[in-house]
């Protein structure tokens, strides 16, 4: 298996090399507008592989050609967050990054899997179906993997519990609008509502909701990566191993949760194919109509892009 990473800042290049020290691909391309930046980053990480144990060959490349015939595509390029930007504000600079990237990487590799990261990555999606012409099992978003990573962290915090027994469900849109599922959150099978009060809960959904803009406002010239690059690298490596993996990803609705021709965040089947199934889970009144409004943030970006490809 070939993988090929596009953008290598800090979440492309540590999730090249999670990927090359996981060894689910043969061959893993780092590619970057920046000359060197790519070639020094893959070669430092392919000689970290004598003492890791990895046989991953890492390339590092300026050139679109070197990702001829990628099974998986990551796209991490694009602009970050700096503090008091929303991930809206990101929108036209990132889309505009996006679609040439996308035009580039179709050039050389005529049916690969397509994974987002780049914000807002529910749009970045859209745009990239949109360019790739690829089927909408084929292009995935990342959002949310992240941020039920996030919201597990911050109940384990809460109860000082570990986090491997913690089940959860964020969905919807990767932005202010994410809607962390309450009634599907559990500690090893015991429901969250009996082992917090609501108000709490409530302070930890909204903590999960401004997981990245608290990272940013720490790191004043940047955003997150370990964590973004950690929930990527599982999402590839279930396609990568044909895993059937129950993940909540960015995806292209056609009716479920009565949404429609909208990339929203849900609970799907990762699989040798790519998202191999929506899973369409009950949810309550309140919890439908949050992810109704996040759908629809993410739509109204998206219109606001058409003149992108006229």
């Amino acid at each position: 298996m070939k993988i090929t990473v596009i953008g290598a800042g800090n979440v492309g290049a540590t999730a090249a090399l999670k990927i090359a020290e996981k060894q689910f691909a043969n061959e893993v391309v780092l590619i970057d507008v920046v000359e060197g930046i790519p070639q020094g980053k893959a070669l430092d990480m392919y000689e970290s592989g004598a003492v890791s144990l990895f046989d991953t060959r890492v390339i590092g490349s300026n050139d679109y050609k070197d990702s001829a015939d990628s099974d998986i595509i990551l796209i991490t390029a694009g602009l970050a967050r700096k503090p008091g930007m929303t991930r809206e504000d990101l929108l036209m600079k990132n889309a505009a990054i996006i679609k040439e990237v996308t035009s580039q990487v179709m050039k050389y590799s005529t049916n690969p899997i397509i994974v987002m990261v780049s914000n807002p990555v529910d749009i970045m999606t859209y745009v990239a179906h949109r360019v790739s012409g690829l089927p909408k099992e084929r292009v995935i978003g990342m959002g949310g993997v992240l941020d039920t990573a996030r919201y597990k962290n911050f109940i384990a915090e809460t109860l000082n519990i570990s986090m491997q027994d913690i089940s959860a469900l964020v969905l919807g849109g990767h932005g202010d609008a994410m809607v962390p599922v309450v009634n599907y959150t559990n500690v090893a099978g015991i429901p969250l509502t009996e082992l917090l009060p609501l108000d709490i809960i409530d302070g930890l959904v909204e903590r999960t909701r401004n997981g990245g803009i608290e990272i940013v406002n720490y790191l004043k010239s940047g955003s997150a990566y370990y964590a973004p690059a950690a929930s990527t690298v599982e999402m590839i490596e279930a396609i990568a191993r044909d895993r059937k993996r129950i993940l909540p990803c960015t995806t292209l609705l056609d009716g479920q949760y009565g949404i429609n021709n909208v990339f929203c965040g849900v609970p799907v089947k990762l699989g040798k194919n790519g998202i191999e199934q929506v899973l369409e889970i009950n949810l309550s009144a309140p919890e439908r109509s949050a992810l109704q409004r996040s759908a629809d943030i993410v739509e109204k970006n998206c219109k606001m892009l058409e003149s992108l490809f006229a």
